[in-house]
């Protein structure tokens, strides 16, 4: 990785953070002559190795092809076109890719598809530093801990939803719009192969359980927990037990286990920012809002945000023609919106009430009420394959 510019020097485009959002944007940006150079605090193993969601949207998978960025995710990705729902009154499998747009998802782990940007970054001439932790963006100067301040006439803040280039922007006067779903999931990556053919979604009284398979050998369960879970109190033991008993292995067949690689708590909150941007600060992926992982939307909305925002800087910095940031917000807050409120529905579908009383009775039946009309309405079934599948 050659130094080809002094950072002391001012660039088309400071990005800030190597996620997918940052990564996608930089190399469109590269593809159409805009010079960049991305900034990322962490180590390069760090970044490349990160186990995080692995559903891509078509519209992201497309995105991706155009702009010969899908090499990886057509060698070793895998198409997904159905799921699995179980609950107290047996299961029933949606194939939603012969419903709605008729869209299916490519199932490619998230560490891959960054390592493979990475690489086609670097192959084309981009500049990434790693191990960089900025500290202030200020009018398009972005200073680095211990090192030179890097300036550009934009700064892209990819960053994340704890970034700097979020906090920045709402110093500016942003507001932010957020949601607390109440809801809290155990998320664990074991070492064992899928259980099933399909993404799994279980009901139980208990609370929700998924199944996420990643590839042949490594799988992502979800366990809806309470908040204020400590990972630490769930061993291995505890896992396969409490997956067994929601997934309704006594009915449907045992699950496939192995080592628990990881586990961690995640709390599902969502926020949006009114505006993704002004002035010489633009943001995409998590910086520019946070989505619950109920619908596997964050990395699809990271990628879309980066082509929208990629095409609008190219223009401003070409042409000086700033309409397309201007029209930013306009053109991707529609889509997050929707993104948004298909999240919410599929948590409500997903989490009902755990306890014995009137109301969490009351909740439930409601719950299994929406599940009904999934398994028996095509009008129901058109709108969920037509979201779960866009963006």
């Amino acid at each position: 990785m050659g130094k080809r510019f002094d950072l002391g020097e001012q660039v088309g485009v400071v990005i800030v953070g190597a996620g997918p959002a940052g990564l996608v944007l930089g190399n469109l940006l590269l593809d159409r002559g805009v010079d960049c150079v991305i900034l990322e605090r962490r180590a390069r193993a760090a970044v490349e190795g990160r186990a995080r969601a692995g559903f891509l949207a078509a519209h992201s998978v497309r995105v991706l092809t155009d702009n010969g960025l899908a090499a990886g995710l057509r060698a070793r990705g895998r198409t997904h076109a159905t799921c699995l729902f179980r609950g107290d009154r047996g299961e029933f499998t949606l194939d939603y890719g012969r419903l709605g747009r008729g869209e299916v998802h490519t199932v490619y782990p998230q560490q891959e598809l960054v390592r493979d940007l990475v690489a086609e970054y670097l192959r084309r001439g981009g500049e990434l530093w790693f191990g960089q932790e900025v500290e202030e963006i200020s009018a398009g100067r972005v200073r680095v801990r211990g090192g030179q301040d890097v300036t550009g006439r934009y700064v892209a803040g990819c960053d994340g939803h704890r970034g700097v280039a979020r906090r920045a922007l709402i110093a500016q006067g942003t507001r932010t719009s957020r949601w607390d779903h109440g809801v809290s999931w155990l998320a664990v990556l074991a070492e064992a192969p899928p259980s099933m053919a399909a993404v799994g979604y279980a009901l139980h009284e208990r609370g929700f359980a998924g199944h996420m398979a990643r590839t042949a050998s490594v799988t992502r369960y979800y366990l809806q927990c309470p908040r204020g879970t400590d990972p630490a109190e769930w061993s291995e033991d505890r896992i396969w037990t409490e997956l067994a008993t929601r997934m309704r292995t006594a009915e449907f067949g045992p699950l496939r286990q192995g080592p628990v690689l990881e586990k961690a708590v995640v709390d599902l909150r969502s926020d949006v920012l009114e505006s993704p941007g002004a002035g010489r600060l633009w943001l995409a992926g998590d910086a520019a809002g946070l989505i619950s992982p109920s619908a596997a939307k964050g990395a699809n909305l990271a990628v879309l945000q980066a082509e929208l925002l990629a095409h609008a800087l190219t223009e401003a910095l070409t042409r000086g023609d700033e309409t397309g940031l201007a029209r930013y917000a306009a053109d991707a807050l529609p889509r997050v919106w929707r993104a948004h409120e298909f999240s919410h529905w599929m948590s409500g579908l997903l989490h009902g009430p755990a306890d014995d009383g009137a109301e969490a009775r009351y909740g439930r039946a409601l719950q299994y009420a929406r599940l009904e009309s999934l398994r028996t309405s095509r009008t129901h079934q058109d709108y969920f394959a037509e979201n779960y599948t866009g963006i």
